[in-house]
């Protein structure tokens, strides 16, 4: 055969593997709902976080408070010159301001009470899934009693013997979530031990927290993240109801239900815009959140899914 005849064939190129992450952020992008609620998500969150830098003034900084920007309306001028676009509540703070730096607590609040109740309810369920036995029993006698009782209830509870503040709402916020990680993970454990990969794990002595951490673990997180992101939003919405209540934050601390509780009063007074505006900032979030939990959970759960 000659040179010039020579066909070269090149190798056909082979796919690269898509890895499963990757599958369920395409089929989530592909949700309008769910990328519409991603996208409101992102907005709140880079709110809150960059509120010391677009918001027109710290409503909580005393020095640049004036009553004689009192009760002003949405829309008005300031004594300082910039415009109060949703209007001053009666101590003259910013309400745009107010809502920006109450969601920037609220946010913290909720995601480290969520963080350290996944850490503890994940250890116990963990545990009570592993061990068995009377362990088992206690601990999920723990849980059942803890859920018996009303979220709400136990919160008044705890807050009216610690007293307010962030540190206190976080523990009582803990106190209450903990024991939904430690039943879910605890489900989903007891079917995965059942499974070949743990038996064999267990035929080569790994150590019970190795297989426990490295190997029940991550295939007990899916049903966990959803758990995660509906907590998160329950936290927010219980945090807020503490502190309109008045003994969840104290007044110097910026959140959405102080600011919901200090225009409550003056509603039938047509100041309207002192409780309504931070209540809407309350229930984006929270719909947000919830959007992109309710998603999530279909992704996660091979029956929904399909």
């Amino acid at each position: 055969m000659s040179a010039a005849s020579r066909v070269i064939v090149a190798p056909a190129a082979t796919a690269q593997p898509v890895s499963r992450g990757m599958r369920l952020v395409r089929a989530y992008t592909r949700n309008r709902l769910a990328l519409f609620g991603l996208l409101l998500l992102v907005m709140v969150v880079l709110l809150a976080v960059l509120a010391p830098w677009i918001a027109p003034q710290n409503p909580y900084d005393l020095k640049q408070l004036s009553l004689m920007d009192a009760r002003r309306p949405p829309g008005t001028e300031s004594m300082a010159g910039f415009t109060f676009v949703l209007g001053t509540d009666t101590l003259g703070r910013d309400i745009w301001s107010g809502i920006l730096y109450g969601l920037r607590i609220s946010l913290t609040v909720a995601v480290v009470s969520a963080l350290v109740a996944l850490i503890i309810g994940s250890t116990l369920g963990l545990t009570a899934a592993w061990r068995g036995g009377r362990i088992d029993a206690l601990i999920m006698r723990i849980v059942d009693l803890q859920m018996s009782f009303p979220s709400i209830l136990v919160a008044l509870i705890l807050l009216a013997v610690l007293g307010r503040g962030v540190d206190k709402t976080i523990i009582a916020l803990v106190t209450v979530q903990w024991a939904y990680y430690a039943r879910t993970i605890r489900a989903s454990a007891m079917i995965e031990r059942e499974k070949e990969y743990i038996e064999a794990a267990s035929c080569m002595r790994l150590g019970a927290w190795r297989i426990m951490t490295r190997h029940l673990l991550p295939n007990c997180l899916p049903p966990l993240m959803v758990v995660v992101t509906v907590q998160i939003a329950h936290a927010i919405s219980l945090e807020a109801t503490l502190s309109f209540l008045g003994i969840g934050l104290p007044e110097t601390e910026p959140s959405l239900g102080l600011l919901i509780a200090s225009g409550y009063a003056h509603l039938l007074t047509g100041t309207y815009w002192i409780s309504i505006f931070p209540g809407i900032a309350l229930l984006i979030a929270i719909f947000a959140i919830n959007l992109v939990a309710d998603h999530l959970r279909d992704l996660l759960n091979p029956r929904l899914a399909r």
